[in-house]
């Protein structure tokens, strides 16, 4: 019996996610060789635990005797936990977000899809700063768009003139993701602010509709050094943020999160209705009802990310060690690094080069499935130890190549 066409060709595509693939692979290897031997980068699965806030949040609703409790409410999320919601990203944004404005979605995920199904028309396009999350492909065409990569600059910093370059009057949205996965990147608020100025410039040509900004934020607390995420909703009014609590609440699994709507968007209310609509038609129906309550209790909670700064400059260690050059992450928790020159005959590209890793026991996800040729990604979520086992596969990886 035959699947989809479109579906077949996804699943073979670069971003049918390698990272996904390599991960299973891991199990396999960990199998064979053993669990300590198999240094596995591949998948930003992140490895704190939630913390002591949200496992009280988890016994309290575990225990409410509540008629109702696991029934459904409306498609945008049981009102408490948005105006929770609202409260958080009002002060993310420094305006006043209303709570119908909010639309809580399963997971950041569910959140791009749902905002994708509200603004795209057929064949319209999506602009994103590679390299980017190889699933925004999929999200995009899931609702008959085109996601258009568009180099970043050399430091992964957000190249505004490309962007500017590569609108058109089939432009609906650019897509930004701050701190970036796969890079670490925080765009700052100069670069936002010219990014909003080529946006309304452009909307403002007759032909062209002014597109909007979609902001992926499930990494913005997960920063280092003493820096911040710029806010958006201040630089540009037909901006949304998807985000979730997979990375800094370490939920991953439990698929909760949540759009905003900018108040200042010309047509703000229709569009969190339209997100809302959206997923009850593609099957989501409404956000988790235990997980809404849960976030409700303990968004304000301040985890400690302190550990995952220790382990990049420990990554960052073992890869100057192996003569391996990276951007150096300011934030989320990956390392984006540069294939380093072949001196063996054969193939140089990165999925080779990650084949190699492979073989010497080293998993990662090359740059190609980021739309980034010759670079791949390290997620240092991982045990100290595995970092410390792969200082000398690393460079035992390198002498071979």
């Amino acid at each position: 019996m035959p699947i989809a066409k479109g579906i077949a060709e996804a699943m073979t595509s670069p971003q049918a996610s390698a990272i996904r693939k390599m991960f299973e692979e891991g199990i396999a290897l960990k199998k064979k060789y053993g669990e300590d031997a198999v240094c596995d980068f591949s998948l930003g699965n992140p490895d704190l635990e939630p913390p002591p806030e949200v496992d009280r949040a988890i016994r309290a609703q575990a225990s409410l005797v509540q008629k109702g409790k696991h029934g459904y409410m409306p498609n945008p999320g049981y009102r408490d936990t948005r105006v929770a919601m609202a409260e958080k990203a009002s002060l993310e944004q420094g305006v006043a977000v209303p709570p119908d404005n909010i639309v809580m979605t399963c997971g950041a995920a569910a959140a791009l899809s749902c905002v994708f199904k509200a603004i795209l028309e057929p064949q319209g396009e999506v602009i994103v700063p590679a390299p980017c999350f190889p699933d925004y492909y999929h999200y995009a065409a899931n609702h008959g768009g085109r996601l258009i990569p568009v180099p970043a600059r050399a430091d992964f910093s957000l190249d505004v003139d490309a962007v500017q370059k590569a609108l058109s009057p089939k432009t609906c949205a650019v897509l930004i993701n701050s701190p970036n996965n796969p890079s670490g990147k925080i765009y700052t608020t100069g670069e936002l602010a010219a990014l909003a100025g080529a946006l309304t410039e452009h909307g403002n040509r007759p032909g062209n509709r002014v597109p909007y900004l979609v902001a992926d934020e499930p990494y913005r607390d997960i920063v280092y050094d003493g820096r911040e995420v710029p806010a958006l909703f201040g630089l540009y009014g037909e901006t949304l943020t998807a985000t979730s609590f997979a990375k800094n609440l370490s939920i991953p699994g439990e698929r909760i999160g949540y759009i905003a709507v900018n108040p200042a968007a010309s047509q703000g209310a229709q569009v969190a209705a339209a997100c809302a609509f959206a997923a009850r038609i593609l099957g989501f129906v409404n956000a988790p009802a235990f997980f809404q309550r849960v976030v409700a209790a303990a968004w304000k909670c301040r985890p400690d990310f302190s550990s995952y700064r220790t382990r990049r400059d420990a990554l960052m260690s073992a890869l100057d060690g192996a003569g391996i050059t990276y951007a150096v992450p300011e934030g989320a928790f990956y390392l984006f690094c540069k294939v380093p020159p072949r001196t063996q005959p054969g193939d140089s590209s990165d999925g080779a080069f990650c084949e190699h890793l492979r073989a010497n026991l080293v998993l990662c996800a090359p740059g190609s499935s980021f739309f980034c040729p010759g670079w791949f990604r390290m997620a240092y979520c991982v045990p100290e130890k595995t970092i410390d086992t792969a200082r000398d596969a690393l460079k035992r990886a390198v002498e071979r190549w």
